[in-house]
């Protein structure tokens, strides 16, 4: 039976997100308002089926809500240019975890305002 590879992926929040949501702003104190508001996550999905499953408040057979309410409501777009060099090699989940932190810790130096679990 084949592993299950995984790839991580950037969703654009809406600035928004960043005055409503008491809780990303404490997670962003070197957010300036220049750059956009990410949320970095992994998937054993396209970055494009798990962009739609935040949208529509996915619940799996087991009854688990796997989509985050952050982008359920402030989503906007997939940033494949700040994630696709992540994405070269299949990676098992463990390693996927770790380039989801690096990634957003990343993006995060570099002046992005970012969430991630």
């Amino acid at each position: 039976m084949p592993k299950t590879s995984y790839c991580v992926y950037v969703i654009e929040l809406k600035k928004r997100v960043f005055t409503d949501d008491r809780r990303f702003r404490e997670a962003n104190p070197q957010f300036n308002g220049v750059l956009e508001c990410l949320y970095v996550g992994m998937t054993s999905k396209t970055p494009a089926e798990r962009l739609e499953q935040h949208r529509t408040g996915y619940v799996n057979k087991k009854g688990y809500k796997l989509s985050a309410e952050i982008v359920r409501r402030y989503g906007t777009i997939l940033r494949p240019s700040l994630y696709n060099e992540y994405n070269l090699k299949p990676m098992t989940r463990s390693q996927a975890l770790i380039a989801e932190e690096k990634l957003a810790l990343e993006l995060r130096r570099q002046g992005y305002a970012v969430w991630f679990n």
